[in-house]
């Protein structure tokens, strides 16, 4: 009974936070609630006894992305009047892609192929028999080894060209040559004036 009152609450929290994600004005707000969303996720797969999930979230999404998404929501100048007309613009559209979404996964749960008795059993009985983390471990790293790297070298793709779409040159910015400073010579620096004395003036 109190796992279903812990779920519920923690399910409360995710929907709340999920909300405000998409309805905060401010972008910080935002990217605090989606931060809230993730932990609340977080407890929900400790719950279900994927310990290496929930751990995975908080770890990557909360300590990693969230962190990058605060510092550049902070670093920039946002304009939140272009975002609120962009929000309007597009809310028919999002609530559409929504409403079918929300159809698939009810079409998915309610299909006789899903038995989600016979699927939480199995997974009680795998997670019983051994840990979840050392068998999701050896079925990434045996069965599904080669779609591992492949997503490896995407992701060091994306990383590669972020970096050279961002990375532009500009004009007028000035760098360090060392091997221009190392080769130079004092005629090249120093340049000697001679110079007739004047006599000072008295008066």
């Amino acid at each position: 009974m109190i796992e279903k009152v812990i779920f519920y609450v923690f399910a409360a929290i995710l929907l709340a936070a999920a909300t405000l994600v998409i309805t905060a004005r401010n972008p910080v707000h935002s990217a605090l609630s989606l931060v809230l969303a993730f932990f609340s996720s977080a407890a929900l797969w400790l719950l279900a006894e994927a310990e290496f999930l929930g751990i995975a979230l908080i770890l990557v999404y909360v300590g990693a992305v969230m962190v990058l998404f605060l510092f550049v929501v902070m670093m920039l100048d946002i304009n939140l009047s272009v975002l609120r007309e962009g929000f309007a613009r597009y809310l028919p559209l999002g609530a559409l892609v929504g409403v079918i979404m929300v159809l698939q996964m009810l079409l998915v749960l309610g299909s006789a192929e899903v038995d989600l008795a016979t699927l939480s059993a199995e997974a009680s009985s795998a997670s019983t028999e051994s840990n979840n983390i050392r068998l999701l471990g050896s079925v990434l790293y045996t069965v599904y080894v080669y779609p591992f790297e492949l997503a490896a070298m995407v992701l060091l793709l994306a990383i590669i060209a972020a970096i050279m779409l961002t990375h532009r040159r500009r004009g007028g910015t000035k760098h360090q040559d060392i091997s221009a400073q190392v080769r130079t010579r004092k005629e090249d620096r120093l340049r000697m004036v001679r110079m007739p004395t004047e006599r000072k003036n008295d008066s």
